[in-house]
């Protein structure tokens, strides 16, 4: 059984799509229906459903997908074992990020590149919950996400940072009150808040809902460089996390507003997955989040 069909079988039930699964793996897709089909002679089993196009799994290979997945994550981690014993680690870090953490992806790719000049690193935006999908996937090596909501299992974590908010508006618009907002006073403005599937915008709707407030958003998006584009083009306010101003920084048509909090409400860390023996590539990202959790924030 080779690991090359292996690789393209688990692409494919990733993509669900036989050409895009192709293009992933810079094969045709000729050659990749071919090494499914010898994998299933192999196996004497069918594992893909399709017609002249993918419908699905079979039985069989839903059973297969994850025992795939972890055959190749192993050969992966072997090759890291072997590599690291030469010094720096050599090849591709894939990092999931939720969009309330996307500032932080730039300390954590300069500690990583600067110990591991070899690698390069693959940064997706991904939702909490499928940061932890693609980790127990083994389709990432790291993601960086909330800790404390909806606390992700079976992984080892590192906190960065505790989360804290503001309020942002279009100078120009209804001005807002001197010193730190309130929950109710945010609450006041036409907003645009990160839709209901990410958990920073379900944080937001705890907190104003404590607050007597009901988040009912004028328009939602599912990133805050879409938010902010609406904020200084719509009309709209939006509250998002404290870590973003350092890139609205000097621009002359935003107005930052802190939010009344009397504690952060969350961490946000770094976090592998929970497993023996620890892929290096796994340990180096939370050598990087010890380092940089440790430094100030610019």
């Amino acid at each position: 059984m080779q690991l090359r069909a292996l690789r393209y079988f688990v692409t494919l039930a990733r993509e669900q799509h036989f050409a895009l699964a192709a293009e992933a793996c810079g094969v045709t897709q000729p050659t990749l229906s071919s090494a499914i089909a010898s994998l299933e002679s192999q196996l004497g089993k069918r594992l893909v459903e399709r017609d002249r196009r993918f419908i699905g799994l079979t039985q069989e290979g839903r059973a297969m997908l994850p025992w795939a997945q972890q055959l190749l994550a192993a050969h992966e981690s072997m090759v890291h074992a072997v590599d690291a014993l030469d010094g720096p680690l050599h090849g591709e870090f894939r990092l999931g990020v939720i969009p309330a953490a996307a500032p932080e992806t730039g300390r954590f790719t300069e500690a990583l590149l600067h110990t591991h000049p070899g690698m390069t690193i693959s940064v997706r935006s991904q939702t909490s919950r499928e940061i932890v999908r693609s980790i127990e996937a083994f389709e990432i090596d790291a993601g960086i996400t909330y800790l404390d909501h909806e606390s992700p299992s079976s992984v080892i974590s590192v906190p960065l940072y505790a989360e804290t908010y503001v309020f942002v508006m279009a100078r120009g618009n209804k001005p807002p009150p001197t010193g730190q907002m309130s929950w109710q006073e945010a609450g006041h403005y036409p907003l645009c808040l990160l839709h209901q599937g990410m958990q920073n915008r379900r944080i937001l709707d705890g907190l104003m809902r404590d607050s007597g407030v009901a988040a009912t958003p004028r328009a939602t998006a599912d990133s805050y460089v879409a938010l902010l584009a609406m904020v200084r083009s719509g009309g709209l306010a939006t509250v998002m996390p404290e870590r973003y101003t350092g890139l609205i920084k000097g621009a002359d048509w935003a107005s930052v507003h802190p939010l009344a909090m009397e504690t952060p409400v969350s961490r946000i860390g770094l976090i592998v997955g929970d497993r023996a023996p620890l892929d290096p590539v796994a340990a180096a990202a939370l050598g990087c989040a010890r380092t940089i959790a440790e430094l100030p924030f610019d």
